[in-house]
């Protein structure tokens, strides 16, 4: 393992492991999305997945309240936590996005990282309030010691090469803010690399949507690992699927995430 700057850090190395990439679950759609096929009951969700061979899970405040019991018995698995909210994402130009969760709930709450979106495709007024409210949360976690994690996204847009260069470089605005993890939908191999190469911190890949089959999903989960991405983050490319093959597909993204794993930071 190469020396880091957060080698000395609890909570990061609870999300990012020395022997594999992280491989978390998120579950915290229900703060943008409201009602989502197949995470009807997040917390049925989580305990179907807490024997399965992950690291982890994306919550929100809710969730973390319902599930204590359940994380007490698996104090293994890491929590990051979504702290804020966009709405409507169908008009982002005229949404709003609001902090949902103080940086001392989460710690009170005992969770290992906090997250943020970043969205790009609204008004210039919530850019600059996007970025304050970032900034803000950065200085106040640092008193904490617990990272930040920062999902620069173009909301309901689709994913042509146009945008995934965008979203490069509002990463690279999420870092200057001072993001300790960049999630990045997966931009193909080539632009994971060069954000990986780019930035000194951790860089992990979301899986997105449910779309394809079972090979691509794990195609760009090894793509993804294999180019220098610390972790990948899939939901509904998992428990949108049904049960038995969600387990075969979580299975072999774990073995991924060992196999192809290189630790960069």
């Amino acid at each position: 393992m190469t020396t880091n700057r957060y080698s000395t850090s609890y909570r990061m190395n609870r999300v990012f492991r020395d022997d594999r990439a992280a491989l978390i679950v998120p579950i915290d759609h229900g703060l943008v999305w409201g009602r989502v096929p197949s995470l009807e009951a997040p917390v049925n969700v989580m305990r179907r997945f807490l024997s399965e061979d992950i690291t982890g899970f994306m919550v929100s405040t809710g969730i973390v309240k319902a599930s204590e019991v359940d994380l007490a018995r698996a104090p293994a698995m890491s929590r990051v936590l979504a702290i804020d909210a966009f709405w409507p994402t169908s008009a982002s130009e005229t949404g709003t996005g609001a902090i949902v969760t103080s940086v001392e709930d989460a710690v009170r709450m005992g969770v290992d990282c906090v997250k943020l979106l970043l969205p790009w495709n609204v008004n210039d007024v919530e850019k600059v309030q996007y970025c304050k409210r970032i900034g803000e949360v950065v200085s106040e976690a640092s008193k904490w010691h617990i990272p930040v994690m920062v999902e620069p996204v173009f909301l309901n847009m689709p994913r042509s090469p146009e945008i995934i260069e965008k979203e490069l470089e509002v990463a690279r605005i999420g870092y200057d803010l001072g993001a300790d993890i960049i999630k990045i939908t997966f931009p193909g191999p080539d632009a994971t690399a060069k954000l990986c190469d780019e930035l000194d911190i951790p860089v992990v890949v979301a899986g997105g949507p449910l779309s394809g089959d079972m090979a691509s999903t794990l195609r760009d989960v090894e793509d993804a690992i294999s180019a220098g991405a610390q972790g990948v983050v899939v939901g509904r490319k998992v428990w949108q699927r049904p049960p038995e093959e969600a387990s075969q597909v979580i299975a072999e993204m774990a073995r991924i995430t060992r196999e192809k794993y290189s630790r960069r930071w």
